[in-house]
């Protein structure tokens, strides 16, 4: 797929998800990787625009680091007003535990603390994205889940790769030390990434995933 129908395809996804106000993104395409430019009204919506160009079939890389979130002034919150707000929001959050706590200045919110399972690490994240306000999440949580057997590891993911619809267990191999994993090999999709590293962190004892995935149409 050439560059400019990517381009045609991803602006045309950003400006599909209702969740997303794609006015003011810009969409640029250099051999499959994907930079977004502009501005959008909430860290949610730079996360959700990052994902719209990763559906698109022929994509490589999103670089959306160039997208910045601007507020009007009356959502504008000083540091310490925002930290109570994400402190709120993830209090009221059943899947995030209480061992989470939050750091804020200009805007960026920082985790930190514990949690047992990185679905928990993520929907901190999530929730705390969503608070107007929020411009940066930068998740320093620690996983505390014990260290099992190599070998179980391994081969507890192999088997979850091979029991979903959306990833080729042929195509990646898995290799564990303690609690780390490293995924590589290549995929046809980036859908198919995203479920083989969440078939990874699903593992009991996970407590970091080295992501080496290609991918590859």
């Amino acid at each position: 797929m050439s560059d400019e129908r990517l381009r045609v395809d991803v602006t045309d996804e950003i400006r599909w998800d209702p969740k997303i106000d794609g006015r003011a993104i810009a969409v640029s395409v250099d051999d499959g990787i994907v930079t977004l430019r502009g501005t959008v009204g909430s860290y949610f919506e730079k996360r959700e625009a990052k994902k719209a160009a990763e559906r698109i079939w022929g994509v490589k890389w999103v670089d959306a680091d160039h997208l910045d979130v601007r507020f009007l002034e009356n959502f504008v919150q000083d540091d310490v007003d925002l930290r109570g707000s994400v402190l709120q929001a993830l209090m009221l959050d059943s899947l995030v535990p209480s061992t989470i706590d939050v750091k804020v200045k200009d805007g960026v919110v920082t985790l930190t603390g514990t949690a047992e399972w990185q679905f928990q690490r993520e929907e901190a994240e999530t929730t705390a994205g969503k608070v107007t306000g929020v411009t940066e999440v930068d998740d320093h949580v620690d996983l505390l889940n014990p260290a099992p057997k190599a070998d179980d590891v391994e081969h507890s993911i192999e088997k979850a790769f091979k029991r979903s619809a959306k990833v080729d267990a042929k195509g990646i191999s898995v290799t564990t030390d303690y609690g780390t994993v490293k995924l590589a090999g290549t995929v046809t999709s980036w859908a198919e990434h995203d479920d083989a590293l969440a078939a990874a962190w699903a593992a009991p004892g996970v407590t970091k995933v080295e992501d080496l995935l290609q991918v590859d149409y």
